[in-house]
């Protein structure tokens, strides 16, 4: 089939482009699960932007760029932060409500490494599903939706994306032609065995853009969540960082204030230093939330989770999870990668805006303000654009199996919170592949191949950065060093794997 944009993913930022583009377009939505299915539907933070007098977008600048240990792309973090109020506006518009008091006045939480009060929520922890849910109503109305279709890998013909190779819902593969290819993912928890990530989010689009030969950057900053719910024989979920922003305090199992002389910020510390903290407790670790009055009506997702779970609303554990990576598919503002005619949105791209650790609640901003430029590029550009990037060195590889669960042990346990030369050397030598797939064409075995493969490039990439900034961390490097400031580890695949893939692309397709 046809179709002028094809988006690859329905978080809220490909989402948002969808919306953006369909007014002049002929847009079509694939995702690999239910539509709307995505990080974003399970955001309980809210959208950071300024949106009073007290506050000023210079201040959300520095908050963002202390947190991502400077390591941030500063003129986009700048639009970022300066597109904020304006976003709000736009979400409005389109029928967001955002929570207010009785004066009308936006309600404001506060969460770590922020200056100021300037979280706005919406269904007070259900952000992320009020925003994905007023886009799908739009959508659905002026774009071509197809759930349960998994991209296999994306279609290049001189050095261009034309669109994407799909496995549909029974097994079938189909070529969807496209002027514009907007990957929209979402990033990689899935590769971890805790983690706050929806079941969908396995790193495919870091994985089949990789082996496009599109530049990736960042890989080795994975960040992770402080409170993620730790309750024996439970599925762990995400207890927001709002939470503690409403006074909650981190205690460890003889009621000791865990973050007591680690940080001056103490429990809305930044989270890298809150989960490492976490990590290290030989003991249970719990978020006392007996002072947060109201709670119920103030957080329902986490309360109606805690009383599914019989967990009594005091003391809750927690542990450390896999939220977010900042790395991803290396784009410039408008989304553009380095290979003409395809665009990452979200959490598959790395525009630069997180640097080494993402500051709460920039995540949804982000997907909007990028989406926004992204469409409007698209409105107004010439497909047949060029740009640029650092080509880092390559590394050539050879073919491995790794059974999921396992997989997950391994990043779990060698690239995880904390790393070393030792462990990250292990893990590489267990989950190197060739670069092709193996002979299978299932849903299930595509997707288990994209996970090794972003597991591989994660681990290669933290091995490269023998430094500790943000959300990596590595136990025999433990410092930052000068020598790797703004410095960015890129990855692009190898010119014979790159051909090797296209031609299993080709032959699948036939």
């Amino acid at each position: 089939m046809d179709t002028e944009v094809l988006v690859i993913g329905s978080g809220l930022a490909g989402l948002m482009a969808a919306d953006l583009l369909s007014t002049e377009k002929n847009v079509t939505i694939i995702t690999k699960s239910e539509l709307g299915q995505s990080n974003s539907l399970l955001a309980q933070g809210g959208i950071a932007a300024v949106t009073t007098a007290d506050d000023s977008w210079t201040n959300h600048f520095f908050d963002t760029i202390r947190a991502g240990v400077f390591h941030n792309n500063e003129e986009l973090t700048e639009l970022l932060v300066r597109q904020g109020p304006k976003q709000i506006q736009q979400l409005t518009q389109m029928g967001v409500q955002f929570d207010a008091n009785p004066n009308g006045q936006y309600e404001r939480g506060m969460e770590g490494a922020h200056s100021v009060s300037r979280i706005l929520h919406s269904g007070g922890d259900a952000t992320g599903k009020e925003l994905v849910n007023t886009l799908i109503s739009r959508v659905k109305e002026r774009c071509t939706i197809l759930e349960n279709h998994l991209a296999i890998d994306l279609l290049i013909m001189e050095e261009e994306c034309y669109g994407a190779l799909v496995m549909n819902d029974i097994g079938e593969t189909v070529t969807i032609s496209a002027t514009y290819t907007i990957l929209a993912t979402g990033g990689a928890g899935q590769l971890y065995s805790v983690t706050s990530n929806d079941i969908s989010v396995t790193g495919d689009g870091i994985a089949i853009a990789y082996r496009a030969g599109a530049i990736l950057s960042d890989l080795e900053f994975m960040q992770f969540h402080p409170t993620m719910f730790a309750g024996e024989g439970s599925q762990p979920f995400l207890i927001s960082e709002a939470v503690r922003g409403e006074g909650a305090i981190l205690l460890t199992r003889d009621g000791k204030r865990l973050m007591e002389g680690i940080h001056d910020q103490l429990d809305l510390a930044p989270r890298d230093v809150v989960a490492r903290t976490i990590a290290k407790q030989e003991s249970e670790v719990y978020l006392d939330i007996s002072m947060i009055k109201h709670f119920n009506e103030r957080f329902p997702t986490i309360a109606t989770l805690c009383e599914q779970n019989e967990v009594p609303l005091g003391r809750i554990p927690v542990k450390a999870g896999a939220h977010f990576l900042m790395g991803g598919v290396a784009t410039d503002r408008y989304g553009r990668t380095s290979i003409p005619g395809l665009f990452a949105l979200g959490e598959v791209a790395n525009t630069g805006v997180h640097g080494a650790n993402r500051l709460a609640s920039n995540s949804l901003l982000e997907g909007v303000v990028f989406a926004n430029e992204s469409a409007n590029w698209i409105l107004q550009g010439d497909p047949k654009f060029k740009t640029y990037f650092k080509i880092d060195k390559k590394l050539n590889v050879s073919e491995n199996r790794l059974l999921i669960n396992r997989l997950r042990e391994v990043m779990d346990g060698l690239v995880g919170i904390s790393r070393s030369n030792e462990g990250l050397t292990t893990a590489i030598r267990q989950l190197e592949w060739h670069g092709k797939f193996v002979e299978a064409c299932t849903k299930e075995e595509i997707v288990h191949h994209n996970m090794l493969q972003t597991s591989w490039l994660m681990a290669t990439s933290a091995l490269m950065r023998t430094e500790s900034r943000g959300g990596h961390y590595r136990e025999d490097y433990p410092y930052q060093k000068q020598s790797f400031k703004q410095k960015r580890i890129t990855r692009r695949i190898t010119q014979d794997d790159w051909v090797e893939t296209q031609e299993r692309s080709r032959a699948i397709s036939h």
